[in-house]
């Protein structure tokens, strides 16, 4: 029996944590997985540290509870890093993923990193290119899975278009799917 994979989301409000979590949910339940992704809710506003979750699995998944020792984390705010401990409970196999133009060597130093896997993206640079705004969160996307390779890029790609096709215009949506093809092309790791 495969374990449940689990993944945290920091991020602050406006920045599509909730989103990427549950996008990365409802691409993993098209790949026949179980999921699930949700979002912490509290007296978040705009710009305030919030946390989101998704969990896959091969199996029914009985836990109904935040995640608290992640196989990967993914930040998406750099500046989280110095008001909180993103890696806590991060298993010693764990990946984590930093919105950053760092390098993942200097992210490992900051965090104090032994064994796990860093990763950087600059998804900030690539969304405002893309995007024309600072909106990390779907190349953040395409970063988690060349560092996970947890599910098919095309399955995320194509559940990046059913989603944002219903509420934004053709610009826009290929603009995401552009964003998390680079992001999923420039990813680095130590």
């Amino acid at each position: 029996m495969k374990k449940i994979t689990e993944i945290r989301w920091h991020g602050r409000g406006g920045q599509g944590a909730k989103t990427s979590a549950l996008t990365l949910a409802s691409s993993a339940l098209d790949e026949g997985k179980y999921i699930q992704g949700f979002p912490e809710y509290g007296p978040e506003r705009m710009g305030a540290p919030i946390q989101s979750f998704t969990r896959i699995s091969d199996n029914p998944i009985t836990v109904h509870a935040h995640v608290v020792n992640p196989d990967a984390v993914v930040v998406l705010d750099y500046t989280l890093l110095d008001i909180m401990d993103v890696a806590a409970g991060l298993t010693e196999e764990g990946v984590i993923l930093v919105n950053t133009s760092k390098s993942p060597k200097e992210i490992r130093e900051k965090l104090n990193l032994n064994k796990r896997k860093v990763f950087t993206v600059d998804a900030t640079s690539i969304s405002l290119d893309i995007l024309g705004r600072n909106l990390p969160n779907t190349p953040m996307l395409g970063a988690l899975i060349k560092a996970t390779s947890i599910l098919n890029l095309e399955t995320v790609i194509a559940n990046v278009k059913k989603k944002f096709e219903k509420k934004f215009s053709s610009k826009i949506v290929d603009g995401n799917i552009q964003a998390v093809k680079k992001a999923y092309e420039e990813v680095q790791s130590e």
